[in-house]
């Protein structure tokens, strides 16, 4: 097992699947003590055995990270588990059927962006809260290639929440910076995950398609994502904030 985190705890949302999951037992394995948030309670206890099975340390908390109530609870396990918080992966999220932006519901809007955009603008306010408390912390947010670029794929909506975390995470990392809290984005690309999965089963494209988008013509896994956020969380990222990062295989390079 790693030391990377030794002796620190972290948060990881969205950790019930997919990248989440890969960050919580990634982050565990190099030392971490982990809380594991998420509405899927049946995942996130999956992801916790899985850890505990590694020798890792793990707690699960479930978390609708729209609502602040919840978004609160969240850090509160983790100070009233570890005793601190030192770093937190804000990677809850969901994707919608790709539809063209006129043809878009106001429902299908308003759930991307509650939990897209203001599921993590509550995270990282109470995050920020504890983290100031005890003297700093490092904050890492799932964003998107579609935050950054545009995409002929009918996820104008998705794109405007992951634009929306990426503007949200640059101008956060300046206002507290000095006070040791280091705040920066991940920008994947296209990963292998159950939201992939949905989307290729709804016919917005096949998979052959997907790793088309890619200049290097393959898919991500979640493991690729979760060295990114593991790395700036990390002392080795400790001169880096305020950044996207892109993990697109060179897709927001053409």
């Amino acid at each position: 097992m790693s030391e990377v985190f030794a002796g620190r705890s972290a948060l990881i949302t969205g950790a019930a699947q997919g990248i989440g999951a890969a960050t919580a037992r990634m982050f565990a394995a190099r030392g971490a003590r982990v809380v594991v948030a998420d509405i899927n309670e049946d995942g996130g206890k999956q992801t916790v055995e899985a850890i505990q099975r590694d020798g890792g340390e793990a707690v699960f908390v479930r978390a609708d990270l729209t609502s602040a109530t919840d978004a609160e609870a969240a850090v509160r396990a983790a100070v009233d588990a570890y005793g601190r918080l030192d770093c937190a992966v804000n990677n809850a999220g969901i994707e919608e059927q790709g539809s063209a932006l006129h043809e878009i519901t106001e429902e299908s809007w308003d759930r991307l962006v509650a939990v897209n955009l203001k599921g993590v603008w509550l995270s990282m306010k109470y995050e920020i809260r504890q983290m100031l408390a005890q003297g700093g912390g490092t904050i890492a947010n799932m964003a998107s290639v579609a935050g950054l670029v545009g995409l002929p794929l009918g996820i104008s909506d998705y794109s405007a929440t992951k634009g929306g975390v990426v503007a949200m995470t640059r101008t956060a990392a300046i206002e507290y910076v000095k006070q040791g809290i280091r705040i920066n984005a991940v920008c994947p690309g296209v990963v292998r995950t159950a939201l992939l999965d949905q989307a290729i089963q709804g016919g917005m494209f096949t998979e052959e398609q997907a790793a088309a988008l890619h200049p290097t013509g393959v898919l991500l896994d979640p493991d690729d994502v979760a060295e990114t956020f593991s790395f700036l969380c990390s002392d080795a990222s400790r001169h880096i904030t305020g950044q996207s990062i892109a993990v697109d295989c060179g897709m927001s390079a053409g």
